[in-house]
């Protein structure tokens, strides 16, 4: 499925709504559907409500309510009918499908322990569209890697500014290889399936052919399973911060494998204060911190060594 037939994946009515929009799913960001709730997108990294003429509004009263019907024929289409096939995935959450799109999903939790067994009576869905940004680490590329050298790199950002956006087109550059230099075999750890978008075990955007994928992994397990099995010599992985990835990562670096990951946080200073990433710090596991600005998606605030000295100041 193509990114232009998303829209499929939703209930007749609500399909109905946005055909009477003609705005360019390139701009939607998010879809999300509540159960006797507003209908609400994400469009240009602001919120609306969608009114039932399809037009976005600022006023949820005007808003089309969202009905459990919706819910459960949306599920019907995302899961091809056969919820069950995807019990793996709702268990933890969310359901990617074609295109790289992920379905995130709440609803009631049957556990034992502290382990899920099944979500039941599914009645939140969030559809996150996947736009893959090709190119947008050209910026920064000429300071994490010289002279066919791969620098171990920490991207610093908070929630929704574009790490994993940046931190996929790092991995596609330097599996494809650039400047003259020869690609290097890339092993990705996707807990979320957001960097590669993995569908049916082929990753829909485009990561490099040099590239190995671990969908659905626990990090700290992942990136133990590459190195043992796959022979990377780069290891990417998303928003990292538990004791388990310290330990992985340490491992990593010890065998002079470089690493690629994310963590949120808004400079290397508050970083560092975190005492795992202290630790990380004084053993220069990363020699290059990507800061990006909280404030305007996707832009590059300041890239440092692992000195924290500036290596590149943003505008």
């Amino acid at each position: 499925m193509e990114a232009d037939s998303v829209f499929d994946l939703l209930a007749a009515n609500l399909r109905a709504i946005f055909e009477k929009n003609l705005i360019s799913q390139q701009r939607l960001e998010e879809i999300r559907l509540r159960v006797n709730a507003p209908l609400f997108v994400r469009c240009d990294g602001t919120e609306y409500a969608v009114k039932p003429d399809g037009t976005f509004s600022g006023d949820t009263c005007l808003a089309y309510c969202v009905t459990k019907e919706d819910i459960d024929e949306t599920l019907e289409y995302i899961s091809g009918y056969s919820l069950y096939a995807f019990s793996e995935e709702i268990r933890q959450g969310f359901i990617t499908v074609a295109g790289g799109h992920r379905i995130g999903i709440a609803g009631k939790i049957v556990a034992e322990g502290r382990k899920v067994q099944c979500v039941r009576h599914i009645s939140f869905i969030n559809i996150r569209l996947a736009h893959q940004r090709i190119g947008c680490a050209d910026l920064v590329m000429p300071s994490v890697t010289t002279d066919n050298k791969v620098f171990s790199t920490l991207i610093i950002s908070p929630p929704g500014c574009g790490k994993t956006t940046l931190l996929r087109d790092m991995v596609r550059q330097i599996s494809n290889g650039i400047n003259g230099n020869p690609g290097k075999n890339v092993g990705v750890v996707d807990e979320r399936s957001e960097i590669a978008g993995t569908y049916l075990g082929i990753p829909q955007n485009d990561v490099g052919i040099r590239t190995d994928v671990l969908d659905c992994c626990p990090k700290s397990i992942g990136m133990m399973m590459l190195l043992r099995s796959m022979s990377p010599q780069v290891i990417a992985v998303d928003e990292i911060g538990s004791r388990e990835d310290k330990e992985a990562i340490e491992n990593i670096h010890h065998c002079g494998c470089k690493l690629l990951a994310t963590v949120h946080g808004t400079s290397v200073e508050e970083v560092w204060d975190h005492p795992i990433f202290r630790d990380l710090a004084a053993q220069r596991v990363f020699e290059r911190y990507i800061v990006l600005d909280g404030k305007n998606r996707g832009r590059v605030k300041v890239v440092t060594d692992e000195k924290n000295e500036i290596l590149y100041q943003g505008a």
